[in-house]
């Protein structure tokens, strides 16, 4: 694997070599690492700049630390995990793949994600999130643990605020603040737990090598359009 440090070497080095296996040192809020990379890992040591893996296409980006904003932007496959924070507009637009983040996230996490077909994109975070989570969701699959202080609300106001499809799965049993009236909230039974939350979470889980157990412990509940709302089914198929 290449090793690259970032402060010497910089960006012009890591485009020749992104599409391989890279470990990239020393990095300190450059921006645009792995955008529309199609295959190989990179490994990030350090804090990403912003639109890190913007319009991935299918290969692996590991980050050991935080990222900042539009992370994942327009993803469109591949995988992008993050052991620390991400900031706001994660995974804009995303069109499939996975982004796993084990912290938290900011504003508008998840903001107009999308599906076509058997392409769901897919987006844990293993904290909490800040207001506007899954707004205007079109499709894919949302899901936020809440590990750490279970007192506390796991994401802020307005969460799918305009989603008229896709699901946002909470692990807990509290209603979200501000929650739309034009959404549907309901408790997850362990059927659908079994089903669609495990072998997700379990990957999750194993991305950052901590217990799947822990992720799954206690209720979920899940935000869904209603689909009896003209606007739902002017933009989804019902």
């Amino acid at each position: 694997m290449k090793v690259i440090d970032i402060r010497k070497e910089g960006m012009d080095e890591v485009r020749k070599h992104e599409n391989e296996n890279l470990t990239i040192t020393g990095c300190l809020g450059e921006r645009y690492i792995g955008c529309g990379m199609r295959n190989g890992t990179i490994h990030v040591e350090g804090t990403p700049g912003n639109a890190l893996g913007s319009y991935l296409d299918g290969g692996t980006i590991f980050v050991d630390g935080n990222a900042q904003d539009a992370a994942a932007d327009t993803m469109n496959a591949g995988l992008l995990a993050i052991k620390g924070s991400a900031g706001d507009a994660l995974a804009y637009g995303m069109r499939g793949g996975r982004v796993y983040v084990l912290g938290d996230t900011g504003y508008r996490t998840g903001v107009h994600m999308k599906a076509y077909k058997d392409n769901k994109s897919i987006l844990v975070i293993g904290g909490r999130t800040g207001s506007f989570l899954g707004e205007y969701l079109a499709g894919g699959i949302i899901i936020v643990l809440g590990l750490g202080d279970e007192k506390k609300d796991i994401t802020g106001y307005f969460c799918g605020n305009g989603m008229y499809a896709g699901t946002i799965y909470l692990r807990t049993d509290k209603v979200p603040l501000n929650l739309s009236e034009k959404l549907i909230k309901r408790n997850v039974e362990e059927d659908e737990k079994d089903r669609i939350l495990r072998p997700i979470i379990s990957d999750f889980a194993a991305a950052f090598s901590i217990p799947a157990k822990r992720c799954l412990e206690g209720s979920f509940i899940a935000i869904e359009a209603d689909k009896s709302k003209s606007y739902s089914q002017l933009y989804a198929a019902v």
